[in-house]
């Protein structure tokens, strides 16, 4: 799948994540987390292994987390990534 276009999901509520993707020549990941210190690598973990599964291999990806769990953050990943590559 491509990041085609800017898009979002998410909100910024306790225990959920806002995601917004954009095109972008290589692949860059951008956390802003209110538990960076403590999970970063276990994010960053998640959002490598989501990307992956969905086959993306180029974009900007920005994360502001407020504490979300792991299935949230591949939700709101998968969901920002089809709404950029839909027509």
């Amino acid at each position: 799948m491509k990041i085609q276009r800017k898009a979002s999901s998410g909100t910024m509520q306790s225990s959920d994540l806002m995601v917004v993707v954009e095109p972008s020549e290589t692949l860059q990941i951008e956390i802003e987390s209110t538990v960076k210190k403590q999970f970063e690598h276990l994010i960053r973990a998640q959002i490598t292994t989501t990307l992956e599964h969905l086959g993306v291999q180029t974009g900007r990806i920005q994360i502001s987390d407020r504490g979300a769990l792991d299935y949230a953050i591949a939700a709101r990943i998968e969901t920002a990534i089809k709404r950029s590559s839909e027509e």
